[in-house]
């Protein structure tokens, strides 16, 4: 009877898991949805490609390299060992950590759309996926995590806290990008004799889509992080929620009715909550993802008219300085004294957040660095003109529409 129970649990786990796998895996349909829509009709079909090709490679990186690299588990070994005494739990969690990993070139996809050369920034996605990312995996969630965390502890009274990676993926992804966008340099067009010469988005019912396709999967981001049946808090799904609806407030405001904003709003609320949420209040949760908007609005806009940046989703605003502020915020609205759970250090999470910035500079600049010096990352300029569905993937978006 005890062995069928555990049995149960064990199999309880594998599923739950599984279940949040597919979850996210689903939200890298969001991430090509929202590019698609934002970018030219003439990009469309590469920016498809791009998010199905970065996928399938991180996944054989991390299955090789990067979940070892992690937390020091392989598999190569026979079936029978990988099923172990635990149904196959650690397989499926690959699965659910690599789907975390995939959103780091899916998020870079986004900042550098348009003029990228295809098979460069597949390998920089493979170096991100396979080494980059899971090395600082393993320093906040993974094999080398104690040290770290004990550094944190004691310097600064509690460990750094990051419940499903505001800072380790989101923080991670935006500003590996930021790099990457400057090497590049805007489009054609874009700015002129120092000029702004904003690009219109191409179909905003696709934006809206990848953002629904993303908030819903993002429950299984947050809520599944547990990573256990037994762990499983209802407190981070309606948190999660909370700073959703707060995201999206909050932008319709500030942004003016903008529905790139608005549906943007929402990904920025969930991006910050992700941290935090199974220890901040409802409520905290609100005002986090609210705040979280208004970065991206005003950040948006700044990053783009005053620093003239071409970050064509603004990855870097919604992804890594969001990432950054949900980490921080942990530090704030997680206390007591406001509504939550404790066991956290402003300082700590300010740290930790700092860190991930400067490990994703220092690494972004030294991988894009020498691949644009060894192998060149940008379209020419006719290749740039022609749009890279024809001058990569030799067929546009609409075939038919262009049938003589």
């Amino acid at each position: 009877m005890e062995n069928a129970a555990q049995s149960l649990l064990q199999a309880g786990d594998v599923l739950f898991l599984m279940l949040g796998a597919v979850m996210v895996f689903a939200m890298h349909a969001g991430f090509a949805f929202l590019e698609v829509g934002t970018v030219r009709k003439k990009n469309q079909t590469n920016a498809f490609v791009k998010i199905l090709t970065d996928w399938s490679v991180s996944t054989v990186v991390y299955f090789a390299i990067g979940f070892p690299v992690a937390y020091g588990i392989h598999f190569f070994q026979p079936a029978s060992l990988l099923l172990g005494g635990d149904q196959g739990y650690q397989l499926v969690r690959f699965f659910f950590l690599l789907c975390f990993a995939a959103c780091i070139p899916a998020i870079i996809s986004g900042g550098i759309a348009e003029r990228t050369r295809f098979w460069p920034q597949v390998v920089a996605g493979a170096i991100f996926a396979g080494i980059t990312y899971p090395f600082f995996e393993s320093l906040i969630w993974g094999q080398n995590s104690a040290g770290v965390q004990a550094f944190f502890t004691r310097t600064f009274g509690a460990p750094f806290h990051d419940f499903a990676g505001s800072v380790v993926v989101h923080s991670m992804g935006g500003w590996l990008a930021l790099p990457a966008i400057l090497f590049l340099g805007p489009r054609m067009g874009r700015f002129v004799r120092g000029k702004s010469h904003p690009i219109p988005v191409s179909n905003i019912p696709f934006l809206a889509l990848g953002s629904w396709i993303l908030a819903i999967g993002w429950f299984g981001f947050n809520v599944m992080s547990a990573q256990k049946l037994a762990g499983i808090s209802g407190l981070v799904a309606v948190n999660s929620l909370m700073a959703m609806v707060g995201g999206v407030l909050f932008a319709l405001i500030a942004g003016r009715n903008d529905p790139g904003f608005t549906h943007n709003g929402a990904l920025a609320g969930l991006i910050a909550i992700c941290a935090g949420s199974d220890l901040v209040h409802p409520i905290a949760a609100f005002f986090i993802g609210g705040i979280a908007s208004l970065i991206f609005v005003y950040g948006f806009q700044w990053e783009q008219e005053k620093l003239q940046i071409d970050d064509v989703l603004g990855v870097w605003p919604l992804h890594g300085i969001i990432g950054s502020w949900g980490g921080i915020a942990t530090g704030i609205f997680g206390l007591p004294l406001l509504g939550g759970l404790g066991g956290v250090n402003f300082f700590s999470q300010l740290a930790g957040s700092l860190f991930a910035i400067v490990y994703a500079l220092a690494t972004g600049a030294l991988i894009y660095g020498l691949i644009a010096k060894g192998f060149g990352y940008r379209l020419t300029d006719e290749e740039e003109f022609r749009g890279s569905d024809l001058s990569i993937h030799h067929i546009n978006a609409y075939p038919e529409d262009h049938v003589k």
